[in-house]
C-alpha cells in the first residue's frame, strides 16, 4: 500500500453537450471515464463520484450532496470514503481523455519534491512525458459543471492570486500541499491535481465553516486559500495531458491527439 488515492469527478450537467453522460463518451474507442481510470490504475483506492456506469472492479462510487453539488461538494463525497491511511489524492476531472499514467506520476513527483527557495523558481516545476505521446492510458473528466468556475472565484484571497515574484517569495520554504498542471498561459489546471490528504482535509472543513456548512455550489479556488501550490508545467512531447472536454470541437481534437 502506497497511501495515494484518486477521486474522478463525473458529475455536472454537460450543459455545452446537450446534457449527455459526459464521461461515458468515447475517445480513442474507450470512454473517458474508464481513460482516466487507467491513468490511475497504480492508485490503492479509486473513487468515481457521480453518474458513472459499469466501473472496474475495485472501483467505489458514491454522489455528492446535494447531486450536481459541483466540484468541491464531490470531493468532500469521495474524500469520505478513503482509508485512514491516505497520505496523497489525486482530483481529477472526468473528461481528461489524455491524461496518462507518466503525467499523474509526474504531480506526484512534483508535491513529493521540497519546495525551492525564492531564487530558483520557487513552486514552478515541469513534467516530461513519453516521447509517444503516451496515450495508451488516458482521462476522463466531469462535465463543464464540474470543470469551469464562475468568474468570481478570482476575487478568492490567497497567495495563488499575487504577482508572480511576490507570490514566489512568500512560498519560500513552505510545504506544497498540492501540485496541479498549467496550461500555456499559466492558468491552473485545479481538477489535474495531487492533494496531500491533510491539507485536503483540512481545506474542505475550513471552506465548509466559512459557508455556513455546506460545500453546494463552492468554487474550488475556495480550497485554495493560504495553501502553497506547486505547478507544473507540462514538458512532453505528447498532449497536454490537463486538455478537457467541455464541447463535441474538444472531443474531436482529442480523438486526432489519440490516433
Amino acid at each position: 500500500m502506497t497511501g495515494y488515492a484518486a477521486i474522478l469527478l463525473a458529475g455536472g450537467a454537460a450543459r455545452r453537450m446537450g446534457g449527455v453522460d459526459k464521461p461515458a463518451r468515447a475517445v480513442g474507442g474507450r470512454s473517458m471515464l474508464h481513460r482516466v481510470l487507467g491513468a490511475v490504475a497504480d492508485a490503492d483506492q479509486r473513487i468515481v463520484v457521480g453518474s458513472s456506469g459499469p466501473v472496474p472492479e475495485g472501483v467505489r462510487t458514491t454522489r455528492e450532496e446535494p447531486p450536481g453539488g459541483g466540484p468541491v461538494a464531490a470531493t468532500a463525497a469521495g474524500l469520505a470514503l478513503l482509508d485512514p491511511g491516505t497520505t496523497t489524492v489525486a482530483v481529477l476531472a472526468a473528461d481528461l481523455p489524455l491524461l496518462t499514467t507518466a503525467a499523474v506520476a509526474g504531480l506526484r513527483r512534483a508535491l513529493a519534491a521540497p519546495t525551492a527557495g525564492p531564487d530558483d523558481g520557487s513552486n514552478n516545476a515541469s513534467a516530461a512525458g513519453p516521447d509517444d505521446g503516451s496515450t495508451d492510458a488516458s482521462a476522463a473528466g466531469p462535465d463543464d459543471a464540474l470543470a469551469a468556475e464562475p468568474e468570481e472565484e478570482a476575487a478568492t484571497a490567497g497567495p495563488e492570486h499575487a504577482p508572480a515574484a511576490a507570490r514566489q517569495e512568500a512560498l519560500a520554504g513552505e510545504t506544497a500541499a498540492l501540485a496541479c498542471y498549467v496550461d500555456g498561459d499559466g492558468r491552473r489546471q485545479h481538477l489535474c491535481a495531487i492533494w496531500r490528504f491533510a491539507d485536503l482535509r483540512a481545506a474542505l472543513d475550513r471552506l465548509a465553516v466559512t459557508r455556513g456548512g455546506s460545500l453546494d455550489g463552492a468554487p474550488v479556488r475556495g480550497l485554495l486559500a493560504g495553501l502553497v501550490v506547486r505547478e507544473v508545467s507540462w514538458s512532453g512531447s505528447g498532449p497536454p495531458p490537463w486538455f478537457d472536454c467541455d464541447t463535441d470541437e474538444d472531443v474531436r481534437r482529442a480523438e486526432e491527439w489519440t490516433r
